[in-house]
């Protein structure tokens, strides 16, 4: 598939676009042996950023695809706060993620599949929506859910192997 973000094929949204970014980063992710979960940051209808989980690789509990789509970001504006950003993630970000994106002020989230056991915006917490934190997020979810699902399940029916 060609990733050039400036083009949208025949029935396609912008969340589809960029969201199907972020799946090159999960399969990315994938041929890393990393769990399949990429991000990407655009501004101004521009990608600014994009990343995959590097847990493993680097070593760090927080390298999860977001943190390092929003570390890139703030880079690519010099500014920590990413006001006029929307993040496309393929699945739901997780508490640290969501903490994350809320301190970083970035207004829209749109996510791929729920994630069930951590998923901290509408599964198990709705962070972005709680009225006791300053910053709200506008998110949207479950966009392209099955193939961003699709590329999790996978990745882990690959590492359990066979059942016998």
């Amino acid at each position: 598939m060609d990733s050039d973000p400036e083009m949208i094929l025949p029935g396609q949204s912008p969340h589809e676009r960029f969201m199907a970014l972020a799946l090159d980063e999960a399969r990315r992710a994938a041929d890393e042996d990393e769990v399949p979960v990429g991000a990407v940051v655009v501004a101004g209808g521009r990608v600014i950023a994009s990343a995959h989980n590097q847990r493993e690789q680097l070593a760090d509990p927080t390298a999860h695809a977001e943190m390092i789509a929003l570390t890139q970001a703030a880079a690519a504006l010099g500014t920590w706060r990413l006001e006029g950003c929307t993040l496309y993630v393929t699945l739901e970000p997780c508490p640290m993620c969501a903490g994350a994106i809320l301190q970083a002020r970035v207004p829209e989230v749109v996510w791929g599949a729920a994630d069930p056991k951590a998923g901290a915006v509408a599964s198990l917490y709705r962070l972005f929506e709680d009225p006791r934190l300053n910053h709200r997020v506008t998110h949207t979810g479950l966009v392209m859910a099955d193939a961003c699902g699709a590329i999790l399940s996978g990745f882990f029916r690959g590492k359990r192997g066979p059942r016998g």
